[in-house]
């Protein structure tokens, strides 16, 4: 079989639009498939960052109103570093400030299954013979609901192979019924092996009940989200498609993740290097305003604030700092009640706890390199990154074992000490005294400096890049062009 072409359609993409995992996966996936030979697309709505960073973007097809709920719009043509991009153009839907899914009073755009209909209905149309452009792929690649409903159009209608990626099954795209016809999709369709869900119209639902494969980001996920208690509603969906389901672990861009070479850091390093790590701690506290110390370990947090992040727990244990003793700083944002108990933790505690909220990047990357261990209690995490960061960084992290936590962090122990694959700390359940405990067990072997450099140097030799993931997708585009077939 020849290799597949890919369109790759996205809501999201580093470093213009990003508010989580999949704005670093849109940058870093296709790119990587673009590098093992694949005829690979992205298609993103033309939201004013992208405008801004494409003034020149070439026009290449003009779209009118395809659906009374979907305007007229026009594809640009941009690249960035090789990989074309293909800018979907629709002022009334893209051009607006900020996140791309809410207001700046935090409230979802009340036109959202418009902007986000219009997305898929495009990327299944490039899909089909209408299509307005002469290249052609033979899978379009969805993620997460903003572009899942693109399966149901090439299922209804016929075209290319689809495969719908889940980054987190939290999230599921439900509009009022009323919205199948008003985007478009036959009646035919509003069946419950269709687009209907619970009386209502779900773009993640359809997509996952309608595309030729299904993928989510790592291995444990997949299975996870086969049960009830982590499907939100769609598992029985997910157990029936089971052998269309696949758990594909993202990676991680290892030229901009990489501390011999990263031009935030204070001090490059790398793993026969690990001196020099210490030069990025010490800049890192005095940076934060923390006690510059070189006798307790410093732990570090980058994330949205939030309780499915664990956050509250790391809360709840934060008086005990002190009595470790250890430090802590955070950079992220989110649920009003943890950021401002974060910022009462470092009032209480000065020079033993630093809080920044918002994110930047740069700073990022100095948490990631200056911090002893990095901290993610999180009660779900599909795939995660920061553990991979903070793994190729030689900071050991600390995770609960879910989803792609359990796939990449191994608990140090006396066999896997020996066997060279223990790389961080498990907490086994999620409550606020497992951290506590498992806090305190990193404390005490963080005080060992040979076993530590052991345990950071096994997290440093892994392979977390982009190639394995490549690799994997090809596997599973042949499969799905096959199955169409």
């Amino acid at each position: 079989m020849k290799t597949p072409a890919i369109l790759f359609a996205t809501s999201e993409m580093a470093p213009w639009v990003k508010t989580g995992g999949l704005g670093d996966i849109a940058a870093a996936l296709p790119a990587a498939l673009r590098r093992a030979g694949y005829d690979i697309r992205v298609l993103l709505p033309a939201y004013p960052a992208l405008r801004q960073a494409f003034p020149d973007a070439e026009p290449v097809a003009e779209l009118p109103a395809l659906a009374p709920a979907l305007p007229p719009s026009r594809l640009l043509a941009a690249e960035t570093d090789g990989l074309p991009l293909l800018l979907l153009d629709c002022p009334a839907l893209y051009d607006r400030p900020g996140n791309p899914y809410l207001s700046a009073e935090g409230f979802d755009w009340s036109d959202n299954v418009s902007r986000f209909g219009l997305l898929s209905r495009v990327a299944a149309l490039l899909g089909q013979d209408a299509s307005p452009l002469a290249w052609r792929p033979d899978v379009v690649h969805a993620n997460d609901w903003q572009t899942a409903l693109a399966a149901a159009w090439l299922h209804y209608e016929g075209g290319a192979a689809s495969v719908v990626t889940v980054h987190n099954i939290a999230f599921q795209g439900c509009f009022d019924k009323v919205m199948r016809s008003a985007l478009g999709l036959p009646e035919a369709a509003w069946r419950f092996d269709g687009v209907e869900y619970h009386g209502l119209l779900s773009f993640l639902k359809a997509g996952l009940q309608l595309a030729t494969r299904i993928s989510t980001v790592s291995p444990s996920y997949a299975e996870e989200i086969q049960d009830e208690a982590f499907g939100y509603a769609l598992a029985p969906l997910l157990r029936h498609r089971r052998e269309e389901l696949h758990g594909i672990l993202n990676g991680i861009d290892d030229a901009i993740w990489n501390p011999a070479a990263d031009p935030a850091l204070a001090t490059p390093y790398a793993a026969n290097r690990l001196a020099a790590k210490r030069a990025n701690k010490r800049a890192l506290q005095q940076e934060m305003g923390l006690d510059v110390a070189d006798d307790r370990p410093l732990f570090g947090v980058v994330s949205r604030l939030t309780e499915q992040k664990g956050h509250d727990l790391l809360l709840a244990v934060g008086d005990a700092l002190p009595e470790l003793p250890a430090q802590l700083v955070v950079l992220g944002s989110g649920d009003a009640a943890l950021q401002d108990g974060f910022l009462a933790l470092a009032e209480k505690w000065p020079g033993q706890v630093a809080v920044k909220l918002g994110f930047d990047e740069a700073l990022a990357h100095r948490i990631e390199a200056g911090a002893d261990c990095f901290v993610m209690p999180s009660r779900f995490e599909p795939c995660g990154l920061n553990q991979l960061y903070s793994l190729r960084y030689g900071t050991p992290p600390l995770v609960q074992a879910t989803g792609g936590l359990a796939d990449t962090v191994v608990d140090v122990s006396e066999e896997t000490l020996a066997d060279k694959t223990g790389n961080g700390f498990v907490m086994r359940d999620g409550s606020a005294e497992a951290l506590l405990q498992a806090m305190q067990r990193v404390s005490e072997t963080w005080r060992d400096k040979r076993l530590w450099q052991r345990i950071q140097q096994n997290g440093m030799r892994r392979d977390f890049s982009w190639r394995h993931a490549a690799a994997d997708y090809g596997h599973l585009y042949r499969e799905a062009v096959a199955a169409r077939r």
